[in-house]
C-alpha cells in the first residue's frame, strides 16, 4: 500500500513538471513573438522644410483710443432751451450743440449795461469838471473805479451766457445724446460723447525685452474684427515707465482712419515692423506637438527594427518657435533644412513608430489664408 502511494505521488510530480514545461516554452515563445511584433505603420503627411525670408514683425493686441475723446458736459446748471445736434452726426470745432435758458442773465446783462453807460457818463462829467479843477480828484478816482466795475459786471454776466451756450471743443462725431428739451441740467451732466477718429491711437504693450528693438516711425499694421483691410499707420510713442507687474511697457501708435472704420475701445491685432527679415524654416502650425514641457516635431527618418529590417519611422525633435504668420509657424531651431516633418497626424505617434506618408490632402500651409468665415 504504501509502494502505492509513493509510486501515485510520483507519477503526479512527472506529470505537473511536464506540463510546466509544456507551459514554459509556450511564454517563451509569445515573449519572443511579442519582442518581435512590429505595429502597423501610421498614416502621415509631411512636408519637407526650408528656410524662408520672413519679415522681422512683432504681434500684440492692442486697444483703439481717440486722439480727442470728452463726453460733452454742462458747465453751469440750467434748462435746456435748444438742442442743435444729432446723434452720430459729424460736426466742426465751435459748433453749437445745447443752448440752456438765459433769460434771467440776459436780464441782468441789460441791466449791468445800463449801469455801465451811466458810469460811463458820470466819469466823463467827473473828467471834464476835473480838467477844469472844479471837482476833487477823489470824486474823479471814484467815478473812475464804477466805470471799471460796471464794465466787469457787464462782462461776467456775458461770460455767463456764452457759459451756458455749449459748443463742440473739437470737430469730431458724435454719440448718442444724453438730454431732452427742457430737461433741468445740474453742473457736470452729460450731454453727448465727442471722439475724433481720424487721425487715431492704437495703444497696446510689448516684453521689456523688445523696447530696444522699437523706434520712433516703425511701421504699424492693425486689423480688426469688422473693419475690413488692415490699416498701416507708425509708432509715435512709447511710454517711460514699464509695469512692475507684468514687465511690459505700453507702446502707442497712430494711423490715418480716413472712413471712420476703428472706433475708441476697440480690439485689434497689430504687427510692428523691425525693420529687416530673419531667416526661418516655416512649418504648418498642425506640424508642432505643444506640451508643457516643451514643443516639438516629429523628424521622418530610415530606422532599424530589432530584427535590423529597415523602416521609415519618425523621431521626436524638440523645436524653438518664433512667430507665426497665417497657417506658418516660424522654428527658430531644432529643425534643419530638407528634413521631412510630419504635418499630420502627430497626436498618435510616439518616438520610432512606423509611418506611411500619404500626401494627398494636406493641411493648411499658407502665410495669408482667406477662409470663407473671414
Amino acid at each position: 500500500m504504501k509502494k502505492r502511494m509513493i509510486l501515485m505521488l510520483v507519477g503526479a510530480v512527472v506529470f505537473i513538471a511536464a506540463i510546466g514545461a509544456v507551459k514554459a516554452r509556450q511564454v517563451r515563445a509569445a515573449i519572443a513573438q511579442h519582442a518581435s511584433f512590429q505595429p502597423p505603420p501610421e498614416a502621415v503627411t509631411t512636408v519637407v522644410a526650408r528656410n524662408e525670408q520672413w519679415p522681422a514683425t512683432l504681434s500684440a493686441i492692442g486697444t483703439v483710443a481717440a486722439v480727442h475723446g470728452v463726453t460733452v458736459s454742462a458747465d453751469l446748471p440750467g434748462i435746456v432751451a435748444r438742442i442743435s445736434f444729432e446723434s452720430g452726426k459729424t460736426v466742426r470745432a465751435g459748433d453749437l450743440l445745447v443752448q440752456l435758458d438765459t433769460k434771467q442773465e440776459e436780464a441782468q446783462l441789460a441791466a449791468a449795461e445800463a449801469q455801465r453807460e451811466l458810469a460811463r457818463l458820470n466819469l466823463d462829467r467827473m473828467s471834464g469838471l476835473s480838467a477844469k479843477g472844479i471837482t476833487a480828484k477823489a470824486d474823479y478816482d471814484r467815478a473812475d473805479a464804477e466805470f471799471k466795475q460796471a464794465v466787469a459786471r457787464v462782462g461776467e454776466i456775458r461770460a455767463t451766457i456764452a457759459r451756458k451756450t455749449i459748443r463742440a471743443p473739437f470737430s469730431g462725431i458724435l454719440g448718442i445724446r444724453q438730454v431732452n428739451l427742457g430737461q433741468y441740467l445740474t453742473g457736470g451732466s452729460a450731454i453727448v460723447p465727442l471722439q475724433s477718429l481720424d487721425p487715431i491711437y492704437v495703444n497696446f504693450s510689448v516684453p521689456q525685452q523688445q523696447v530696444g528693438r522699437l523706434s520712433a516711425g516703425n511701421e504699424v499694421r492693425v486689423a480688426a474684427e469688422g473693419a475690413g483691410a488692415e490699416l498701416s499707420g507708425r509708432l509715435t510713442a512709447t511710454d517711460s515707465v514699464i509695469n512692475e507687474a507684468t514687465r511690459n511697457v505700453q507702446v502707442q501708435a497712430t494711423l490715418a482712419n480716413p472712413e471712420g472704420k476703428l472706433h475708441p475701445g476697440m480690439f485689434v491685432e497689430t504687427k510692428i515692423g523691425l525693420g529687416t527679415d530673419s531667416a526661418v524654416v516655416a512649418l504648418p502650425a498642425s506640424a508642432i506637438n505643444y506640451a508643457p514641457y516643451g514643443n516639438s516635431v516629429f523628424v521622418v527618418e530610415d530606422m532599424k527594427s530589432p530584427k535590423g529590417q529597415t523602416y521609415k519611422g519618425v523621431r521626436q525633435q524638440f523645436v524653438k518657435l518664433g512667430g507665426g504668420r497665417g497657417d506658418q509657424v516660424a522654428v527658430l531651431s531644432g529643425v534643419k533644412p530638407g528634413e521631412e516633418i510630419v504635418t499630420s497626424g502627430i497626436f498618435k505617434l510616439r518616438n520610432g513608430a512606423a509611418v506611411q506618408v500619404n500626401n494627398k490632402t494636406q493641411p493648411g500651409n499658407n502665410p495669408a489664408p482667406k477662409p470663407e468665415d473671414s
